[in-house]
């Protein structure tokens, strides 16, 4: 029975990111070179540690806590020197400027809002 709710959620998740439109190659393509991104908002501020996720539609997002310092500082539009840590532990980071496209809630984790990206520089 548990086996049977563990099938059913990744059968029901896997058609629902599939449906996505949008740049989907394009984060795909990072998906598959990048698994997390960490950049600062400033010299004194902290350096901010995010997976990099597949999930909304307009393509490649981080979720973030809607209570968080973070959030509350990105804005829409914003231009950010993004470092981009690869999937393997051995390969170089890249610094890429990224843009803030948009913020939204995201109802599967209670809280957090999807922060969509957008590599401007590659």
């Amino acid at each position: 029975m548990f086996s049977l709710v563990s099938t059913l959620e990744k059968i029901e998740e896997k058609p629902a990111m599939k449906s996505y439109a949008g740049n989907k190659d394009e984060s795909s393509t990072i998906l598959d070179k990048y698994y997390s991104v960490q950049f600062s908002l400033s010299k004194m501020d902290p350096t901010y540690l995010f997976k990099l996720r597949d999930i909304s539609s307009n393509g490649l997002c981080i979720l973030v806590k809607q209570d968080s310092t973070v959030f509350r500082q990105l804005n829409e539009g914003d231009i950010l020197d993004m470092e981009y840590n690869p999937t393997r532990s051995s390969g170089p980071t890249k610094l890429l400027k990224t843009q803030i496209t948009s913020k939204n809630s995201y109802d599967r984790f209670k809280g957090h809002s999807l922060v969509e990206l957008k590599i401007i520089d590659k």
